[in-house]
């Protein structure tokens, strides 16, 4: 994937992200860290604070629990929900020109709804890989491969 220079590369999955800025140019990438930010990992039994609740269920013999909720998985679409929020600020700022966002399908697909037009007008190429725990070195390899 060719990646322009000054472009902004955001690199995350669902509680942790990089700001990346290449520094070098579309051949020989480099990618110089301007931000990080991640949460909290808790567990999903330290989110929740009771059992999942019970009722009457008229179709059989028995009662059925309503389904529990993933507050694991809340935690995390709302971290890209505020990543695509942060985008948005940037991007009505200018502070950069092309976007290039790498994440885990399921994280990707959370960013996109909540894309704004001018994110969408910047934006040169997603990937849909985790790439968190890799170093920049690897990382710019990596999209130099794409």
């Amino acid at each position: 994937m060719k990646v322009p220079n000054d472009a902004l590369v955001l690199v995350a999955d669902g509680k942790k992200a990089l700001f990346l800025r290449n520094e070098g140019d579309e051949e020989f990438p480099n990618l110089e860290l301007e931000r990080k930010s991640e949460t909290a990992d808790l567990a999903d039994r330290d989110q929740k604070t009771d059992a999942p609740g019970r009722a009457h269920d008229s179709t059989s013999s028995g009662r059925s629990a309503y389904e529990e909720t993933d507050f694991h998985q809340l935690e995390e679409d709302r971290f890209a929900a505020g990543l695509a929020e942060l985008l948005k600020e940037r991007a009505l700022k200018n502070e950069f020109h092309a976007l290039v966002v790498v994440a885990p399908a399921r994280a990707l697909g959370e960013l996109r709804k909540h894309y704004h037009k001018e994110v969408e007008k910047r934006l040169i190429g997603e990937l849909s890989k985790d790439l968190t725990g890799h170093p920049v070195s690897e990382i710019e390899k990596i999209l130099q491969a794409e």
